[in-house]
């Protein structure tokens, strides 16, 4: 056996160690990073092409092939198996914000707003200028009144923008405390967070 064949089989035996001592995450990223080094290589050739509708196919071709191969690469990660003490749903909360939710009017606020604002107008002015200001102050009673219906029944909502570790962000909303802070650790649960 060669020098250059020996060689050969370390080289690959070392690069099959190394890919197994990768992690299932850290493999995952270094196959993102290559599929978008290769994505851009794609789009680089397609640029060289004279026609423009070949070119765009190119580029339809390209980015076809790249998409199929990300969700190859995410699905492989996905099923890869988790390690002892390794969580793929688990983040990190960033941040906890305390909104108001918007109550929805019903038709009783219009109606009653209306009817306040129509014996409100009806008030002001004699003649034609009476009958404008009824139905001025109708239109505006009737907004006011869902406006007022509305605020009456807003409730409190807080909000839990968490980034997992993967990188990935999303926001959660309950309409109680979830005694969550800022820096809490958190995992994905039936559609929800708690902490962990």
């Amino acid at each position: 056996m060669s020098n250059r064949s020996i060689m050969a089989a370390v080289l690959l035996a070392s690069l099959a160690s190394a890919a197994q001592a990768q992690s299932p995450k850290e493999q995952y990223n270094a196959e993102t990073k290559r599929l978008a080094t290769r994505y851009a290589e794609d789009k680089k050739l397609c640029a060289d092409e004279q026609d423009s509708g070949q070119r765009m196919q190119c580029l339809r071709d390209a980015k076809s092939e790249y998409d199929k191969s990300l969700a190859l690469a995410k699905a492989q990660y996905k099923a890869s198996p988790a390690k002892p003490g390794e969580c793929r749903d688990c983040g990190k909360v960033t941040s906890v914000v305390l909104g108001e939710k918007a109550g929805e009017g019903s038709a009783l606020g219009v109606i009653a707003g209306g009817v306040a604002g129509a014996l409100l107008g009806n008030q002001v002015g004699s003649g034609h200028g009476r009958q404008l200001a009824t139905v001025a102050g109708a239109a505006g009673g009737a907004y006011a009144g869902k406006k007022i219906e509305e605020k009456a029944k807003s409730t409190k909502q807080w909000t839990v923008h968490v980034q997992y570790d993967n990188g990935r962000q999303a926001s959660f909303h309950f309409d109680h405390d979830p005694q969550m802070l800022t820096g809490d650790r958190v995992q994905n649960a039936n559609g929800s967070i708690i902490r962990r």
